[in-house]
């Protein structure tokens, strides 16, 4: 078997100067539009209204942490940025791999190319290379290292440090290298994703950082080991996955990039509640019920959509953003799950909080089998009226499958931006993630 880690380690210094075609050109453009959508209203919520003003004591420089506008280090603007951007759960998923490579890896880019003033082009490559290894290596390691581990803490860490060590210029060897490091701090378990803590915010957030601070090292000279993902008691071997399946993760490699087949969230939600809502929507929309008239509804999922959202009583914002039967209840009541679903007055709703208590959830074998490659779910609903419903849902709104419209993921920049950002701001940023050729700064709040 050929070393993985050298074989990620070719594929993001291709990076540094193969063609970029127009469909790749768009969907960074597009993962960055994305990330500023799912940023922007993180960066008025804790816990990054907490860090921004905190003395984390790393120096000054360049890069602009987007919560207080103010010019820091990389590494403190990277630790921000990306904790804001998972605080609202809308940043994108690599579906296949259960990851979500936009926080720490475009935080981490963005905080370095700022304090260096690097070229457009170069973030662009950084970020696309960033994803490349983070996405691959997420398919070598998945289902089994999401049992016990946050795999957006994990792997984002060497996302990060590979898109940082592109943007300090190193070899292939110093990538090398910067990933063997970043396996060793890279961390975030499960149990932190649970009740209402911001733990999980802070995971992307110290992934950023720590992959910064790896990409640093193996720059300056320092070395890991070459065995690090793939040995004895390398990173597969010790968060569960084994050996590692490494002909997954280079399947297509040099023919197609991760960057391209990125899901959109359009709920402001756990994606594993997302086939769920999906479904719910399809079976109003074909039947013309209201919540009123639901008297029992059951939904079947696969593992982690027992697991991880099984919450029948969800305290606060953070843990009704991970519970199916908060979340669903929402969406009949409120609609949609947005930003509006997770402040206060929907929080204790009462159609929302009665509704809730007449949603179970179990795990269906069939389901769980075909995960992480398929997000799917059944839902049994029964009306007061007496009908029964059924409905299978085989898929998620905005996977590579079905996925959303540059116009549908405008709109959800748009909206998200402009909770925080007034409309000519909103443009303004807009057209400058899109159309223009500069890196995006600060931004200018209302």
């Amino acid at each position: 078997m050929t070393n993985p880690l050298l074989t990620f380690a070719d594929l993001a210094l291709g990076w540094h100067s193969r063609p970029l075609d127009e469909a790749v050109q768009k969907a960074v453009r597009h993962a960055l539009l994305d990330w500023f959508a799912t940023t922007i209203p993180g960066t008025v919520r804790a816990p990054a209204t907490l860090l921004a003003n905190a003395d984390m004591g790393t120096g000054s420089g360049g890069a602009i942490c987007l919560t207080s506008g103010r010019a820091t280090s990389p590494r403190q603007a990277a630790f921000v940025n990306a904790a804001a951007s998972h605080t609202v759960e809308f940043d994108d998923i690599f579906r296949d791999g259960g990851y979500h490579p936009g926080s720490p890896t475009i935080a981490a880019a963005l905080a370095l190319a700022q304090d260096r003033n690097l070229p457009r082009e170069a973030f662009d490559r950084a970020v696309i290379a960033g994803y490349e290894v983070g996405c691959r290596l997420a398919l070598a390691l998945q289902p089994a290292h999401y049992e016990y581990w946050h795999i957006t803490a994990t792997l984002g860490t060497i996302g990060a440090a590979t898109s940082a060590a592109l943007l300090l210029g190193c070899d292939r060897d110093q990538i090398a290298h910067a990933i063997a490091i970043a396996s060793s701090f890279a961390g975030g378990h499960q149990q932190n994703l649970q009740g209402a803590g911001t733990a999980k915010a802070l995971h992307p957030g110290h992934a950023a950082e720590a992959g910064l601070l790896a990409a640093y090292a193996a720059r300056a000279g320092a070395t890991g080991s070459l065995d690090a993902l793939h040995g004895q008691h390398g990173y597969a071997a010790a968060t569960g996955a084994g050996t590692g399946n490494w002909e997954a993760a280079f399947a297509g490699a040099g023919d197609w990039t991760p960057i391209t087949r990125m899901t959109v969230k359009i709920h402001g939600c756990c994606g594993h509640v997302f086939p769920a809502l999906d479904g719910i929507g399809a079976l109003r929309q074909q039947h013309g019920f209201a919540f009123e008239d639901i008297e029992a509804l059951l939904v079947e999922g696969y593992g982690a959509t027992k697991s991880m959202c099984d919450r029948p009583d969800p305290q606060g914002a953070q843990e009704a953003r991970f519970s199916l039967q908060y979340c669903l209840a929402a969406q009949l009541v409120l609609r949609s799950v947005r930003l509006d679903a997770f402040e206060e007055a929907a929080l204790t709703n009462s159609n929302i909080r009665a509704l809730m208590r007449r949603i179970k959830v179990e795990r269906a074998e069939d389901l769980a089998a075909a995960y992480p490659a398929r997000r799917m779910a059944r839902l049994h609903l029964r009306l007061k009226d007496g009908r029964a419903l059924d409905h299978f849902q085989p898929s998620r709104k905005g996977d590579p499958e079905d996925p959303v419209t540059p116009a549908e993921l405008v709109a959800k920049f748009d909206e998200l931006a402009g909770s925080v950002l007034d409309a000519a701001s909103v443009e303004a940023l807009r057209f400058r993630i899109l159309d223009d050729d500069h890196l995006p700064a600060g931004l200018r709040p209302l």
